[in-house]
């Protein structure tokens, strides 16, 4: 059985193609989402084999979305878009495939065909944007979408992975290896990466040293990090 995802911040559009993926016997639809945090939510709860995601959603789009999911657990993606402009640009993003609005009966079997043969093949290699400009947070009940450069560090501890600006910690369901590899964080502990523009001072310490930030905020900074951190500002 396939599993897959639909993401879609249109309630017709994902119910007509949960419709259309009814008739595939060997799929099953496990989780519809309206916007892309809740779809990186249900993307590391659910661990689908296929999403299908809609281009255009508000916030964060399908692109975007794309490019902060761990490439090491990448499902399938067949973009979805009204937009034929976005196709060329899905394709560029190593997309598995892009289906145009309204789903074409035809042209989604043909999607289904080679879902279905490459996963008997080896897992895609995909290619993503390396950069990342918003991290999807939540905190509590609240959604949050919060610009990269806004964040100070982001650490990760029993309870999961926080993130760490001047006004608030909030959380995300992205890896600090992700976070550490497509946005300018740099790592300075086993469990924690820092911005350099959020360093005031390095305060050197007997078994390694500590960062402060601008806001008031003392980091941890190992022994086997602390070289590297300190050339970031001309120091050796």
């Amino acid at each position: 059985m396939i599993t897959c995802l639909i993401i879609d911040d249109e309630p017709f559009a994902r119910e007509a193609l949960n419709d259309q993926l009814k008739t595939y016997p060997d799929l099953q639809v496990i989780g519809q989402c309206s916007n892309a945090i809740e779809g990186m939510q249900a993307i590391g709860k659910l661990k689908p084999q296929l999403i299908f995601v809609d281009i255009q959603m508000p916030k964060i789009s399908g692109l975007e979305m794309v490019a902060m999911l761990d490439p090491d657990s990448m499902p399938r993606v067949v973009f979805v878009t009204a937009f034929d402009e976005y196709a060329i640009k899905a394709f560029d993003n190593h997309a598995f495939d892009y289906l145009l609005k309204p789903v074409d009966e035809a042209r989604l079997a043909t999607t289904i065909t080679r879902v279905r043969r490459d996963l008997h093949q080896q897992p895609l290699d995909a290619v993503l944007p390396t950069r990342l400009e918003h991290v999807p947070c939540y905190c509590g009940n609240r959604l949050k979408v919060i610009n990269v450069d806004e964040v100070e560090f982001a650490f990760s501890d029993l309870s999961g992975i926080h993130v760490t600006t001047a006004q608030e910690q909030v959380h995300t369901h992205l890896t600090l290896k992700v976070l550490e590899e497509k946005t300018e964080l740099v790592r300075c502990h086993k469990q924690y990466l820092v911005s350099p523009q959020a360093i005031s001072e390095i305060v050197i310490l007997e078994n390694g040293a500590e960062v402060l930030t601008h806001s008031g905020k003392t980091i941890p900074v190992s022994r086997r990090f602390l070289k590297p951190l300190k050339q970031l500002f001309g120091f050796h």
